[in-house]
């Protein structure tokens, strides 16, 4: 019987009712919170992951023996993972940057776009996926194999042979990498929206590319710890590649590929259609209010009820931008933790605000904004001097700023999300930690290690098959990373030394030492969890005790810090997640480092370009000056981003806790809340109460729920929970065949879906004219849910 080296410890860690299947217990397997003990010859596999409890019991007789190299790979590495190569297959093709450039270019605009939303459905990577897949093989037709010679002596074939699952791999690690927003646009926004202030082009787009690109080299830090390990499995790395696999076994059963086919284009094209109505011809839809059908004239029973305005509380949603994928990718205790925030946050505080004795300030409840003691919009940038300096007069006129109860409470949990995000790494996760460092120590101790490419040297430390097969490949030696940073640094100090931004240039410095710190523990957590902590309202906060000192402070200069701290934890994770992608799918790591700046430098003039159209055409929904009958181009992320600015730059922390003085108290919910479920899970293990399971109950996954802010818009919450069951609980478990083969595909042909819709619906009613829809009783002008006496 085979054993994996250091698997016992893990388990003790994440299963907590280990205890119950018997007396003689034997570990076999647990790496990335999957298990099977073996228990009076009873086999049960545990899948800590989705929910943590015993999702298969057979008889077995004995465990079967692993080939050496297999040892130590999870098995659900081993059932995904392709476990054999050929280094001829070809990845950098010609059709794979004409399919990088279509599918980078909309996404980048796209995910832009949905930043200024107050609901949306993300840029699908499974959509990319899949559809680049069948498009690969329509060029690997159509394309004739003619040899192009360029100057220099270089040539490539336009046609080199078959699609390979390697070239769809590699168009989606770049479709990951630039097919996305930007953290810079933020503070851009802001200052325009709310200042007037608009940043030079050039010096816009260069400071996005070098916030991200700090991003890719910090991600060296965490690389040959997290990257190469097999335990660290990356949940998300682990699923694409798993849908990768599909595809390439689907190629060779036709009857397979064209009901996937079939399936993704009926529901894509489908929910294309459907989305008109929600979003334009009946937004009725989007929210589905029945208290307020029931009691048309009752003013508490239409805030009750009402998604639009009110807590939400029984309203369900037909528009599949509040809703989204994430109910068919979430585990279902994530799911669970979230459900039960959003009753927490929306269902019980809310109420009690408004209709209790909770808070004695009742104005803006359920607003982003910042209000005057009467209710009334605060003149936020009255507080401003024109070199940017507090307005003492203004201020004594004004009087402090005030926030609704909700903001309150999301700043409040924000802090301890933070901080439980690490404390809750220290109880649950401090063995398999100190564990890394210990195999990273002993990898440096090998002389091979000061070779230049030290990554191919650590990679073969590993003995398992996966890391064998990747010293076929050049690793990307750390001075590359070196390379890219100091570029990114020469930029970025040069932009804020010269005054062309809205932050000192020390402030860089300190940003990028914070990041020193963070960027390993942070990544380890998503390397095992697939869950990514929030960190924008603390950098904001850290920000404005870092300047509270100085006298002109820009209300701007808390998200251009956040931009830059964020990116570092934000893009080394999605690089090592896509080079894990690149790791089990045995592609050229050099190959994939390119890519991904292929994808990026493509990607920030979309952004930037995304956000020009938006504030030129927008403008009036993000400042106020017009309302948004649907409640969606609200700005409400930039909206936060500016009471952030008001409380931690403009009037700086002391003021905003002297005000708030239970805020900072988030912190100490932080590290006290995970501790103590630590030592209820440590002494509860082997008692009738283990069945709690506490080590599941993630406070870092609830304190970061409770910090989402839901605004006016609470709809959508109970359809997602709904939603969620069916899939990642009912169908996962009772029909998990038909799960594993149709989940991630209807996934990405809902979200390719309303991607598509919300597309066509601006070029037919917005690009050159605008066309708007006629008021009728599935659009009245006042309330689309109709909930008429909402207060």
């Amino acid at each position: 019987m085979s054993k994996s080296k250091n698997s016992s410890e893990n388990l003790q860690i994440k299963v907590a009712s280990s205890e119950s299947l018997g007396s003689e217990i034997e570990v076999i397997h647990s790496n990335g919170g999957f298990g099977a003990i073996v228990s009076n010859g009873k086999k049960s596999v545990i899948d800590v992951e989705n929910e943590g409890v015993y999702v298969e019991d057979d008889l077995v007789q004995e465990e079967e023996e692993l080939p050496a190299d297999l040892v130590g790979i999870p098995k659900i590495v081993r059932d995904t993972v392709p476990l054999e190569d050929d280094p001829n297959t070809p990845v950098v093709t010609f059709r794979f940057v004409i399919l990088a450039i279509i599918f980078v270019i909309p996404g980048a605009f796209i995910d832009t776009m949905n930043s200024y939303r107050t609901t949306s459905a993300a840029y699908s990577i499974f959509f990319v996926q899949i559809v680049s897949h069948w498009c690969g093989k329509f060029l690997a037709r159509v394309l004739p194999a003619k040899e192009v010679k360029l100057p220099g002596g270089y040539k490539f074939n336009l046609n080199p042979g078959p699609w390979s699952i390697k070239e769809t791999a590699l168009v989606t690690i770049t479709a990951s990498s630039g097919a996305t927003g930007s953290l810079g646009t933020s503070g851009l926004s802001l200052a325009e929206i709310y200042y007037g202030q608009t940043v030079n082009a050039g010096v816009a787009i260069f400071f996005m590319w070098s916030i991200t690109f700090t991003g890719y080299a910090f991600a060296a830090l965490a690389r040959n710890m997290l990257l190469f390990d097999p335990q660290f499995i990356w949940p998300q790395a682990l699923m694409q590649t798993n849908l990768l696999q599909s595809q390439s076994k689907s190629d060779h059963d036709s009857k397979v590929a064209g009901k996937q086919m079939k399936v993704f284009f009926s529901v894509l094209i489908g929910l294309t259609l459907w989305q008109f109505l929600p979003e334009f011809v009946f937004p009725f839809l989007s929210s589905l209010a029945f208290l307020c059908w029931v009691a048309p004239e009752n003013a508490t029973a239409n805030f009750v009820g009402s998604g639009i305005g009110g807590m939400g509380f029984l309203n369900l949603t037909l528009d599949w931008s509040n809703i989204t994928s994430s109910i068919m990718l979430y585990p279902y205790f994530v799911q669970v933790i979230q459900f039960v925030a959003f009753v927490l946050g929306a269902w019980i505080l809310i109420p009690a605000v408004k209709f209790g004795s909770l808070s004695s300030y009742k104005f803006g409840l359920m607003s982003n904004g910042l209000f005057l003691a009467n209710g009334t919009t605060y003149p936020s940038a009255a507080l401003l001097t024109s070199d940017f300096k507090l307005n003492e007069t203004a201020y004594e006129l004004y009087g402090p700023p005030h926030i609704g109860a909700q903001r309150a409470w999301n700043n409040f949990f924000d802090y301890a999300s933070y901080i439980s995000g690490i404390v809750w790494l220290a109880v649950f996760g401090h063995k398999q930690l100190i564990d890394s460092f210990k195999k990273l120590k002993e990898t440096y101790k090998n002389k091979s290690n000061t070779d230049e490419n030290a990554g191919a040297s650590i990679n073969s430390q590993y003995s398992d098959r996966i890391n064998q097969m990747q010293t076929k490949y050049e690793q990307v030696p750390l001075w590359w990373y070196f390379v890219l940073f100091v570029g990114t640094f020469i930029t970025l100090i040069t932009i804020f030394a010269t005054g062309n931004m809205f932050m000192p240039w020390w402030a860089y410095l300190v940003a990028l030492g914070f990041g020193l710190v963070i960027v390993t523990p942070l990544c380890w957590l998503y390397a095992l969890t697939n869950f990514q902590l929030a960190i924008g309202t603390f950098n904001e906060l850290l920000y404005g005790y870092m300047v509270q000192n100085i006298p002109n402070r820009h209300p701007a200069g808390a998200s251009t810090y956040g931009a830059i701290a964020g990116d570092i934890f934000y893009r080394a994770q999605y690089m090592l997640q896509d080079q894990k992608i690149g790791h089990y799918m045995q592609l050229p790591p050099k190959t994939v480092f390119w890519s991904q700046l292929f994808g990026e430098l493509m990607g920030v003039p979309i952004n930037y370009a995304a956000m020009r159209w938006i504030l030129n055409t927008k403008m009036d929904y993000l400042d106020g000056s017009k309302t948004d009958h649907l409640h969606q181009w609200t700005a409400q992320s930039i909206a936060s981003y500016h009471t952030n600015a008001v409380q931690y730059v403009i009037l700086g922390p002391k003021r905003t806790f002297a005000q708030y003085p239970v805020l900072p108290y988030g912190f100490l919910l932080g590290v006290v809340v995970p501790v103590v479920l630590g030592l209820l899970h440590k002494y509860t293990k082997k008692t009738r109460f283990h069945f709690f399971r506490f080590d599941l109950w993630n406070t870092t996954v609830f304190f970061s729920s409770m910090s989402t802010f839901y605004g006016n818009l609470s709809t959508g919450y109970l359809s997602q929970f709904i939603g969620g069951t069916v899939t990642m609980f009912w169908a996962y478990r009772y029909k998990h065949d038909l799960w594993r083969r149709y989940n991630y595909i209807l996934a990405a042909a809902l979200d390719t879906g309303y991607n598509l819709s919300v597309l066509l619906i601006f070029i037919f009613f917005s690009a050159g004219t605008t066309v708007t829809m006629p008021y009728w009783w599935g659009n009245n002008a006042d309330t689309v849910e109709r909930c008429f006496a909402l207060e």
